[in-house]
This record gives C-alpha cells, sequence and structure tokens, in this order.
C-alpha cells in the first residue's frame, strides 16, 4: 500500500530544523545586537552628511549633486529599512499573525514608507514653512508627532486584539436555505466557500499604513530644512521621497519574506489543524501585546534630537 503526502515525522523533522536555525539566527543578532545598531547608525550619519554636500554643490549650480544626492537618498532609504525601526516590526508582527493576499502584502507596507515621506513633507512645511517655527520649537513639536504616532501604534495593536476576540465568538445560523443543490456539474462556482478568504479587509490594512507612515524620518525632516534654507526645496522633496522609495523597496521584500514563512509553516503542519482554530487567534492577540509594548517602550524613549546634532534618531 502506497501512502500519499507527506509523513507527519518529516514534517517534525523539517519544522524542528527551522526553528533551531532561527533560534541561532536569533541569538547571534542578540549577541552582535549593540554592534550592529551602532554600524547602522553611523552609516546613517556618514550618508546624511554626503546628502547635505550634495544639496550644498546643487546650490552652487554643481547640478552632477542632484544625480548624487537622488543616488544616496535610495542608498539611504534602503539601509534605513535594514536597521532596527518601528515600520519592519509592524510589518513583521501583522503578517505574522494575519493571513493576507499577495498583493496587499505588497501594497499595504509599500505605501506605509511612501506615508513616512509625505508626512516628513507635510510635517516641515505645516511647522517650519507654514508657522515658521525655530529650530528648538521644531525639536519639541517632532517630540510631540512621535508621542501620538507611538499612541496610533498602540491603538492598531489594541484593533488587532479586539478583532482576534471578536473572531472567537461562535457564529450561529438562524436559517440557511440554499439556492439550489449543488454538485460538480451545477458551475456555480461556490464550492468551497472560504477558502480563499483572508483575513485583512480595509480597516485593518488602513491602520497599518498609518502606524507605519505617521512617524516621520528625521533624517528626511532635516534634509527638508536644509533645501528649504537653500531654497532648493523642491530638491529636497524629490530627495525625500526617493529615500522613501528605497525603505518602501526593502520592506517590501521583508513582507514578502514573511508572508512565505507563515504560509509554509501551515503548509508542514497542515491547514485543516484542530488546534489552529485556537491557535490563529491567540497568535493575533500576542501579536497586539507585543504592538503595545512596542509602542510603550517608543513613547518613553522618544529622542528629538541625537547628541551628536546630526538628527538621526533611532528608530526613525
Amino acid at each position: 500500500m502506497i501512502v500519499s503526502g507527506r509523513h507527519p515525522s518529516l514534517r517534525l523533522s523539517l519544522a524542528g530544523l527551522l526553528t533551531l536555525t532561527l533560534f541561532g539566527i536569533g541569538y547571534t543578532l542578540h549577541l552582535h545586537w549593540g554592534a550592529f545598531i551602532q554600524w547602522c547608525l553611523a552609516t546613517q550619519i556618514t550618508l546624511h552628511r554626503y546628502l547635505v554636500m550634495y544639496l550644498l554643490q546643487l546650490n552652487n549650480h554643481q547640478y552632477s549633486g542632484g544625480f548624487w544626492l537622488l543616488t544616496g537618498a535610495f542608498l539611504y532609504g534602503v539601509l534605513h529599512a535594514i536597521g532596527p525601526g518601528h515600520g519592519k516590526f509592524i510589518v513583521t508582527t501583522y503578517l505574522s499573525t494575519n493571513k493576507e493576499s499577495l498583493l496587499a502584502a505588497r501594497v499595504v507596507p509599500f505605501i506605509g514608507s511612501l506615508m513616512q515621506g509625505v508626512s516628513a513633507i507635510l510635517f516641515v512645511f505645516i511647522l517650519a514653512i507654514g508657522f515658521n517655527l525655530a529650530a528648538g520649537d521644531l525639536s519639541t513639536s517632532r517630540w510631540y508627532v512621535e508621542k501620538i504616532s507611538a499612541a496610533l501604534i498602540a491603538g492598531f495593536g489594541a484593533f488587532l486584539i479586539y478583532q482576534a476576540l471578536k473572531s472567537i465568538r461562535p457564529i450561529t445560523f438562524t436559517r440557511f436555505t440554499p439556492l439550489h443543490s449543488h454538485d460538480e456539474k451545477c458551475g456555480c462556482g461556490h464550492h468551497g466557500v472560504g477558502q480563499t478568504l483572508v483575513d485583512g479587509n480595509w480597516k485593518t490594512r488602513l491602520g497599518v499604513i498609518l502606524a507605519i507612515g505617521a512617524r516621520p524620518c528625521s533624517g528626511a525632516i532635516m534634509i527638508l530644512l536644509f533645501s528649504n534654507a537653500l531654497g532648493i526645496v523642491t530638491w529636497g522633496i524629490a530627495a525625500v521621497m526617493t529615500m522613501s522609495f528605497g525603505t518602501a523597496l526593502s520592506i517590501m521584500g521583508l513582507s514578502l519574506a514573511v508572508r512565505y514563512a507563515r504560509n509554509q509553516t501551515l503548509t508542514w503542519f497542515g491547514t485543516g489543524h484542530p488546534a489552529l482554530k485556537w491557535l490563529a487567534p491567540a497568535a493575533k492577540i500576542v501579536g497586539g501585546v507585543v504592538l503595545i509594548l512596542f509602542a510603550t517602550i517608543l513613547f518613553l524613549t522618544v529622542i528629538p534630537i541625537s547628541a551628536n546634532g546630526d538628527y538621526i534618531a533611532a528608530g526613525c
């Protein structure tokens, strides 16, 4: 007798190997996390200074600096996405605990990352240009903006918990009358209803976008302020949006990797396993709690300006 499908012991072995691999990667990052953080921040500061130099070249009518400004801004955005930050944490937590379509896994983090650039532009134009605030007032205003963004992240975590608790409630049907008898030849296309449903809806996806995009990057803010002082604010806007584009591509790659890992894990364990009925809501609740704790840390540890005056804040 030939048994089709994978043997359960093979699934357990693969799952155990994956768990050990992830544990090894996590332990290695834990050992070198401090050095990794310092390298990310130091490299971002160096790139930030180069961007300022390219703006000065443009101000002196050396227009080749425009090409290097946009190239450096793109690289800055990619590197910014590699380092630690709230956007990656939100995307990873959401996609690892919710079933999403491939299109949403691409578009939602991409738009959220672009929103960071838009929020930085609005921050500078409304406060610096519209209200003519000084640098010290801008620093205080950014402090409040980061507090509000942390509150938004916590609110999104609470929303995930609410959705998970809501999904646990049993659904009862008072009356159900099919329109006709289904068979393999009826052609109505209603067989297997619910198998392709996803957990995400427009409210949840909008929450992800707002939680990511509500916190402007401090490096982008200072590029805009400096370009405005030089009278070339158009180049500053172009640099910030190019920076956001580089970040968006990296975050989108991360989101696709998280979605693939989640789907493969469910495939190994079997999507019809009875434990998944309570394990999925439990994972969402844990993810929501983790987001609230993360937002609390952000709320209590906001740093408006770095010690060296480069205006590069960790986690922006």
